[in-house]
């Protein structure tokens, strides 16, 4: 599989929100990630539109600007890989995958399931 990996480990090109497109996709990812915890509300599809992390985005883990701290690209380019904040954001991940597991169906799973809950094995890429 194609993959094309973050900072925290997830894997954009298995990610449905990064590949929607359409005005549907956008709003079936938002009401997906609404259902799945990681949004309050249904958003906009302007705000749940991803083009992928960049330097310029705000990362819910703090990790774009740590590596900018710690001048790598990649968390595991770091001297201090793995820290606190991976410890952290595994954590969450695990938590996350469990609420998927009891709030999608099999086919968002195993999507989701390959766009984020791999991230240990990615980060070590």
């Amino acid at each position: 599989m194609e993959e094309k990996i973050t900072l925290c480990g997830d894997n954009c090109i298995a990610c449905p929100r990064y590949n929607a497109h359409s005005e549907e996709e956008l709003r079936n990812v938002a009401e997906l990630w609404y259902r799945v915890g990681w949004r309050e509300r249904i958003v906009s599809n302007e705000e749940i539109k991803c083009e992928g992390c960049s330097s310029h985005k705000q990362c819910t883990y703090q990790l774009v600007e740590c590596t900018k701290e710690h001048n790598v690209d990649k968390c595991n380019q770091c001297a201090e890989f793995p820290c606190g904040r991976i410890s952290s954001m595994l954590e969450r991940s695990e938590a996350y995958q469990k609420r998927c597991k009891e709030v999608c169906s099999d086919a968002e799973y195993d999507m989701l399931e390959k766009a984020f809950f791999d991230k240990q094995n990615n980060l070590r890429k």
